[in-house]
C-alpha cells in the first residue's frame, strides 16, 4: 500500500512568510506617507473652507476682525479642527493674524500627523507648507 503525503514542508512555510515579510516592509512606509498625503489634503481644503468663512465674515462686517477667539486665535465662523466628521481629529484651524484687511490662516497638526509641519494660507492666497517642520512654512503646498 502506497502512502501519499499531502501538506507544506515547514521550509515552503517559511519561504512564503520570509516573502510576505518583504512585501509589507515595502508596502507599509507607502502606505503610511499616502495617508499622510490625504490628511494634509483635507486640512488644506479646510483652510481653503475657512478663507471663504473669513470672506463671508468680511462681506458682512467690513472687516476680517472679530472672526475668531482673540485669545487662542481659534475661528467662531468655522470649525476649529480637521477632519469635520467625528473621526479623530489630525489638525487644529487657527486665524494666527488678522487685521482689519488681511489674515494668516493656520493648521497645526496634531496626533498621528504630528511633526508633519503646519500649512498656512494668507488673505492673497499664498500657501505655505512647514515641510522640514522646522518652524517657518516657506514651501508651497504640494
Amino acid at each position: 500500500m502506497k502512502h501519499s503525503m499531502k501538506g507544506f514542508t515547514l521550509i515552503e512555510l517559511m519561504i512564503v512568510v520570509a516573502i510576505i515579510g518583504i512585501l509589507a516592509a515595502i508596502a507599509y512606509p507607502s502606505y503610511q506617507s499616502s495617508v499622510e498625503k490625504a490628511r494634509r489634503s483635507d486640512a488644506q481644503g479646510a483652510l481653503l473652507g475657512l478663507a471663504n468663512a473669513m470672506e463671508r465674515h468680511f462681506t458682512a462686517n467690513n472687516s476680517y476682525l472679530g472672526a475668531g477667539s482673540p485669545n487662542t486665535g481659534s475661528p467662531s465662523i468655522y470649525p476649529n479642527e480637521v477632519p469635520m466628521d467625528g473621526s479623530t481629529k489630525f489638525y487644529d484651524l487657527t486665524i494666527a493674524a488678522a487685521t482689519a484687511s488681511t489674515y494668516t490662516l493656520r493648521a497645526t497638526p496634531k496626533n498621528g500627523q504630528a511633526g508633519n509641519g503646519i500649512l498656512e494660507l494668507t488673505s492673497t492666497g499664498i500657501r505655505t507648507w512647514d515641510k522640514d517642520n522646522d518652524g517657518s512654512a516657506t514651501d508651497p503646498w504640494d
